[in-house]
Order: C-alpha cells, then sequence, then structure tokens
C-alpha cells in the first residue's frame, strides 16, 4: 500500500477543478506538493487559501519538455525527489474531428497526451534511479471508453492516455512504481474554458469560441463532482492500487452494454491456413499478459 506521507508529489492542471482537490488531499497526508499549472494567477489563488508550508506553485506549460525539466529541477530542489506524479492537466475543443483544424490538434494533443507522456519521462528515470517506490496517476476520462462525435480530438487523446497507463503499470510495477488511470465523468471545473490559454500561436484555422456553448458548459460543469470527492477517491483507489478508478457509479451500466457492444462484433469465422500455429502465439502472449497483470495488482 502506498504512503502519501513525506513524499513529494507533482500535480499538473493542480490549481484548478481534480488538481486542487488533490494537492488538498496530498496535503492532508503529509505530502509535499508541488502546484503545477499554467495559470499563475490561479495558482497564486490556490496558494493563499492553503495553510501549509509543505507547498509550492510551479508555472510551466506541461507541452513543454524544457519547461517541464526546469520545473522538476524546481520542486526537487525544495523538496526532495518527486516520487508522486499527477499528470492531471487537460484541455478540450467541444467539437467533431472533421470540423477541426492542424492546430486544434496540436494544441489538445499538446496538454492532453505530450504532457502526460513530458511528466513521465521527465520524473519516471529518476523515480527508478532513486528507488524509493512510487506512483503515477493520469487523469484520463469516461472519455477514454465511451466516444461519440465529440469532443473528437479529446476523445483521442484519452484513449491514448489509457493505452499508456495500461502499458507503463505492466513495465514499472517490477520496480515498486503503481500506475493508475483515472476516468472521471462531470466534474466541477473550468475544462469548458480552455480557449483562454489556448496559445496564440495555436490559433490558426481555430474557430471562434461560441460563447453560448461555453455558457452552457458552465451551468453543467456547476453540477459537477466536487473536486475533493473525487480526489478522496484517487487516493483510495492508489491505496488500493487499482488499474482504473472510476471516481463516480454514473457510467458503470452503460460501459457494460457498450462491451456487450463490442464483443457482438466478433464473428465465427471459418479456420484460415496458419490458425493452428497462431493460436499458439496468441496463448503465450496471453499468458504472459495475465502474469505481468497479476504482478502490477500484487506490486504495491
Amino acid at each position: 500500500m502506498i504512503d502519501f506521507k513525506g513524499r513529494t508529489a507533482f500535480v499538473t492542471g493542480g490549481a484548478n477543478g481534480v488538481g486542487i482537490g488533490l494537492v488538498r488531499a496530498l496535503l492532508q497526508e503529509g505530502a509535499k506538493v508541488c502546484i503545477a499549472d499554467i495559470r499563475e494567477d490561479h495558482i497564486e489563488r490556490a496558494l493563499s487559501t492553503l495553510d501549509n508550508r509543505e507547498v509550492m506553485g510551479v508555472q510551466v506549460d506541461v507541452s513543454s519538455r524544457d519547461g517541464m525539466a526546469a520545473a522538476r529541477d524546481e520542486v526537487e530542489a525544495k523538496f526532495g525527489p518527486v516520487t508522486l506524479l499527477f499528470n492531471n492537466a487537460g484541455v478540450n475543443l467541444f467539437q467533431t474531428i472533421e470540423d477541426s483544424s492542424y492546430s486544434d490538434w496540436d494544441w489538445l494533443m499538446g496538454v492532453n497526451l505530450h504532457g502526460p507522456i513530458n511528466g513521465v519521462m521527465t520524473f519516471v528515470p529518476r523515480m527508478v534511479e532513486h528507488g524509493q517506490g512510487g506512483y503515477i496517476v493520469n487523469t484520463a476520462s469516461m472519455a477514454a471508453w465511451l466516444a461519440s462525435g465529440s469532443p473528437g480530438i479529446y476523445n483521442t487523446t484519452k484513449f491514448a492516455l489509457r493505452g499508456m497507463s495500461e502499458s507503463l503499470r505492466c513495465s514499472l510495477a517490477p520496480k515498486g512504481i503503481g500506475v493508475s488511470c483515472v476516468c472521471p465523468g462531470l466534474v466541477k471545473s473550468y475544462i469548458y474554458a480552455s480557449d483562454d490559454i489556448r496559445p496564440r500561436e495555436l490559433m490558426s484555422d481555430a474557430r471562434p469560441v461560441d460563447t453560448d456553448n461555453v455558457e452552457r458548459l458552465a451551468g453543467l460543469h456547476q453540477v459537477g463532482m466536487e473536486p475533493d470527492v473525487i480526489a478522496e477517491r484517487i487516493l483510495q483507489g492508489m491505496r488500493e492500487n487499482q488499474a482504473y478508478i472510476f471516481p463516480m457509479p454514473d457510467h458503470k451500466e452503460e460501459l457494460a452494454e457498450y462491451f456487450q457492444e463490442v464483443l457482438g462484433d466478433y464473428r465465427d469465422y471459418p479456420q484460415d491456413p496458419g490458425y493452428d500455429e497462431r493460436v499458439k502465439i496468441e496463448a503465450m502472449r496471453r499468458k504472459g499478459y495475465e502474469a505481468a497483470r497479476a504482478a502490477a495488482r500484487n506490486a504495491i
């Protein structure tokens, strides 16, 4: 079971939404916490609400490799090795793929996918080197499982993050590092206002902001789950070393229906040449994958 006390945590998107909930929960558990966020004013506002000397803020764009490396060095100089990494920062465009531009792709991929990649590549080698174990939490979404037409790019990034999390979970377990993928639904956050922090250089071909839709989404997010509730459930999921943390029960029945639809697309085809040998190879792969999942479940 992971022990949070005394560990150093790095939380991206830490000034708002799920991020600030995680910051408060981790401080309560005795961790030292870095709030990493692109909005400097939001970091200052968050810090002003936290009466705790074991917290600091770092302004960083998670899509920047150099920026993440500089943030790592700053936090480790003050608090020591980071062994709890929360790849939580995310942005969204509520539109379909065919209505999107290359700059839309570059922005969302940069934050939602390259951000977690940068987090892993920046912190994990040092986690392994320090030998103190640790834990990585990647904030995906139910959009990593249930993808309708919109938001298309967001769905793509979250599906990819789910795959990355599963692979990391298997490879890092022998090194004493756990990995969980968090899949929340509607959260009380500001993700509906992502356009406010879109870089100017990634604005080419961007569609005008639909202010009426933003206002509608703001209303929906106001009834989202409170960040502190989600954060407590994430920490509990880490204690149980869950591969997937579903902090809301809202989608369980829908997900079961979806899995049945997927299985329904299988067909009983006649055996083709090479079938017998291929099945033997797949049996070995399946056995190895089963063993890797079991090892990951029992490692932390």
